[in-house]
């Protein structure tokens, strides 16, 4: 047996060759076995272009069987993946091509434009070749991807890495300062499948939902989970409320993960009775904070949301509710994974003491090895095993964790800590009130005082009404001092609502 994520797909091909393994929301289905043919094929390709262990291969793609194929592939041959966030402009995705050494990427039709101004910077990153996954032809610089991969044999490469080898760099979304590139190892990736597999109810033929972008961890740690148990996944191109319904009714989804906004979104879709969602179980939560009305509003129509907190640091998993408690604990994010420990601990590293806020800290084998080409960053973070998060949370009695906010999100008012997301729940509860962000502005009086920025969902909803709502719900120090109005919030592909463009558009200072 080798610990190599490419070596999974291979396993699970020989297992149960047969069963669907990807179904695309385009319609495609591949078994485990074709998929593993493909991924075979592209890593004999990479293998006959000359790409060498621990070689780093950029994948610009939408959630596709390509991405999937190329991410197994990389991983048999000892390459190293680096997932390109889609939604980042071409100066940004420089920086990341530059920083992670990539010499090969893989792009969608959708991002000809994007690459095009990429490719013609030249020196300024370091891609040698550039492959398109092209439903026409191919730009002038790019070679076709399919007829690359296709020209290769299906037979199975000798695996080439295993173990503490690097498996893919992921880039932080950068809500502060520059991106920091996560380094995953073979290791890590399979202990994040193996918590999460320890700590969860999965069934042989279970069909999982997966609407988030394979660039993030919420979805390609999941995606390598259901390949290790065997089980469907049901991949959305791109997020779409309605779409998903319909995929939920269409194939019988039975479990699956979402952020909190998309199922926002999703209850926003006008008669469900029209769908039949009544094999989905359970889904998680997690990447953002999880208004308590929003698991309710499930609950009532059978649905079970179980929130879950991670990080791209800890591979995903750190804590989970599970079904007994769900409901019962409704607001916690649970107790820590099966291979994982959690922590809760004041500045000086010590442990805090039952229900008193402090940072999390997460330990565990699916720990990050590093930040790439960050040894300064990567000492800070992880210290005698623990990564800190930077996350505020409370831990009760019973060793339940409740995320609090981020430290750096943190509003002080009048000296007393202020976490946005409480405010943000109690907002979220509102029938009038589709999206709610809160800030602190700065206050002559109070140093700072929470501000709210929300999305009506009734036009006839003001300024006075909002703040009325949360009186008699909040300490007064915690209450709103006033509120905006706004289309949407901007949230960052893992859904966390990007707090510093609040800030910069609504700078303050605090109302009176």
């Amino acid at each position: 047996m080798e610990n190599n994520i490419g070596w999974l797909l291979a396993k699970r091909a020989f297992l149960t060759p047969h069963r669907e393994a990807f179904v695309g929301d385009d319609g495609e289905r591949l078994t485990f076995e074709a998929l593993n043919a493909h991924s075979n094929r592209a890593a004999n390709a990479f293998l006959a272009a000359g790409v060498q262990k621990g070689e780093r291969v950029a994948l610009l793609l939408m959630n596709s069987s390509e991405f999937v194929e190329a991410y197994f592939a990389l991983g048999k041959i000892g390459a190293v993946a680096v997932p390109l966030n889609w939604r980042l402009v071409a100066d940004e995705l420089e920086f990341i091509l530059k920083d992670s050494g990539a010499t090969r990427l893989i792009f969608d039709d959708d991002f000809v434009e994007t690459v095009a101004d990429l490719h013609a910077r030249g020196a300024r990153t370091d891609v040698v070749e550039w492959l398109q996954v092209a439903n026409g032809e191919s730009a002038y610089f790019a070679s076709d991807y399919r007829a690359f991969r296709d020209a290769a044999d299906a037979t199975e490469p000798a695996l080439r890495a295993s173990d503490d080898d690097m498996m893919y760099i992921m880039y932080t979304s950068g809500t502060t300062g520059l991106p920091k590139g996560v380094v995953h190892t073979h290791n890590t990736c399979i202990w994040g499948c193996i918590t999460i597999a320890a700590s969860t109810y999965y069934l042989h033929d279970d069909r999982f939902l997966s609407p988030l972008p394979m660039f993030h961890v919420g979805a390609l740690t999941p995606l390598t989970l259901c390949v290790y148990r065997g089980v469907t996944s049901v991949v959305m191109r791109n997020f779409d409320p309605l779409s998903a319904w319909r995929l939920i009714d269409e194939e019988k989804i039975t479990i699956g993960l979402a952020v909190p906004a998309m199922l926002n979104f999703m209850l926003q879709v006008p008669n469900l009775e029209r769908f039949d969602y009544s094999r989905w179980r359970w889904c998680m939560t997690g990447a953002a904070p999880v208004p308590e009305s929003l698991i309710e509003a499930y609950a009532k129509i059978g649905i079970e949301v179980h929130q879950v907190y991670g990080l791209t640091e800890s591979c995903g998993p750190a804590t989970l509710i599970d079904a007994d408690h769900a409901l019962s604990r409704v607001g916690s994010a649970g107790k820590a994974f099966f291979h994982t420990d959690v922590r809760i601990a004041k500045s000086d590293g010590s442990d805090c003491a039952a229900n008193e806020p402090g940072e999390v800290l997460v330990a565990g084998p699916h720990i990050m090895r590093e930040y790439w080409n960050r040894p300064d960053a990567s000492a800070e973070t992880i210290v005698g095993g623990w990564l800190h998060t930077g996350d505020v949370a409370r831990m009760d009695e019973d060793g339940f964790i409740y995320i609090e906010d981020r430290i750096k999100d943190m509003i002080i008012s009048g000296g007393e800590n202020v976490y946005p997301a409480e405010i943000e729940n109690v907002l979220q509860a509102h029938p009038g009130i589709a999206e709610a962000g809160v800030i602190g502005q700065p206050s002559e009086r109070w140093g700072e005082s929470p501000f709210a920025v929300v999305v009506r969902k009734d036009d006839s909803l003001t300024e006075a009404g909002v703040l009325e709502f949360c009186r008699g719900k909040l300490a007064g120090y915690k209450q709103p001092k006033g509120v905006a109005f706004i289309d949407s919030v901007p949230r960052n592909p893992s859904g966390k609502i990007l707090k510093r463009l609040l800030r910069e558009r609504f700078p303050g200072p605090a109302p009176v």
